[in-house]
């Protein structure tokens, strides 16, 4: 018999609502790495320069409302939280409120696909803190189930692929044919890449969409994927580590370079790494791909990550749904549906150079 859930988390990664919270968040976020005063002041500005107010909690707002809607028309009349990881509503609160209000039994979802360290073991790790809070706190915490990694279920990819259509239909149409896809995700530690799939299922994610596609046209050599004929490549961002530690690469800025070298003028960036328009994609790829594209007189166009697409949305639910109901897992690509729950010690953190785990933004 499938055991029975009486409330549903959604678990995500938090950002500042104000410039007086950009400082604290990040300190919240680099909590333990030891990173100065001024490479903390440095990354502020990237929040001032948009109000200090990342746009990942109205997203997340949206996301609810939307989840929300989804789970009625289904009939799971569920009382649905949010919780985050480095801002409020911080997780270890809002398990608190679920243990006062009677709640037993948990079910978790996050805001990521993936699996790595910082993308699927820390919200494990952050529901174990969470519990631990409560029970130090005098409570008698319930028991929380997180979902398995969605990079492939059908909800996810087919939304993507809607978004890299609109994107081609943004182009002028002379353009449309010769425009390369480059997909981008939130670059992390070699060492932690090492530890995970996490290469494995982005190229997975690639693969899917270029195949559901159509871009008729010659490709050059992929960057971390093999020679193809539709013209794509998996490209990073995001890298917040220190310059003698490696990290996944091609940079998406560097890369772009390399592209315009070649003679290609027209890009599609598609961020697969990330499930909303949050301060990651508005400044690292809005602001500082399309300023190098600018600079090298090549046309940018950016897809729309899935947000709240409705066939993401359903997605998200069917998965829910897996431990609600009992449905069958979906997958589409090469790789199947991830094992649920995680296998023990799977994704752990690598060792920084002092001992101590780091910590990557998802």
């Amino acid at each position: 018999m499938t055991p029975a859930f009486d409330a549903i988390l959604l678990l995500s990664f938090g950002g500042p609502e104000g410039p007086d919270d950009v400082v604290p968040f990040l300190e919240n976020v680099t909590r333990g790495r030891g990173v100065p005063r001024e490479r903390l002041e440095e990354v502020a500005e990237q929040y001032l320069r948009f109000g200090g107010r990342s746009p990942i909690n109205d997203q997340n707002k949206a996301l609810l409302e939307a989840l929300r809607a989804e789970l009625d028309r289904r009939g799971h009349d569920l009382p649905l939280h949010w919780g985050n990881r480095n801002w409020a509503p911080f997780v270890e609160d809002v398990l608190g409120e679920i243990t006062e209000a009677g709640h037993r039994r948990v079910l978790a979802v996050s805001t990521s696909a993936y699996s790595s360290y910082s993308a699927c073991r820390q919200y494990h790790d952050d529901i174990d803190r969470a519990v631990a809070a409560v029970r130090d706190g005098g409570g008698d915490p319930p028991s929380v189930e997180k979902v398995r990694p969605y990079w492939n279920h059908p909800g996810f990819v087919l939304a993507m692929v809607e978004r890299v259509h609109a994107a081609l239909e943004a182009l002028p149409a002379s353009d449309r044919n010769r425009a390369r896809l480059v997909f981008t995700a939130h670059s992390v530690p070699l060492s932690m890449a090492e530890t995970s799939d996490y290469q494995a299922q982005l190229l997975d994610e690639a693969t899917m969409i270029v195949e559901r596609v159509a871009v008729p046209r010659t490709g050059a050599a992929q960057a971390g994927a093999a020679d193809d004929d539709r013209g794509w490549d998996l490209v990073y961002q995001s890298r917040s580590g220190p310059p003698q530690v490696p990290w996944l690469e091609p940079d998406i800025v560097d890369h772009l370079a390399a592209l315009h070298e070649r003679g290609e003028d027209v890009v599609i960036v598609v961020p697969i790494g990330f499930t909303s328009d949050h301060m990651e994609v508005v400044y690292d790829l809005d602001t500082q791909a399309a300023e190098a594209a600018e600079a090298l007189g090549m046309t940018m166009v950016r897809a729309g990550t899935v947000g709240t697409h409705p066939l993401f949305v359903r997605g998200l639910v069917d998965v829910l749904e897996e431990h609600l109901v009992g449905r069958l897992p979906a997958a589409l690509g090469a790789l199947g549906p991830r094992v649920n729950p995680c296998r023990p010690g799977c994704c752990p953190a690598p060792a920084r150079p002092s001992g101590r785990p780091a910590t990557a933004r998802p």
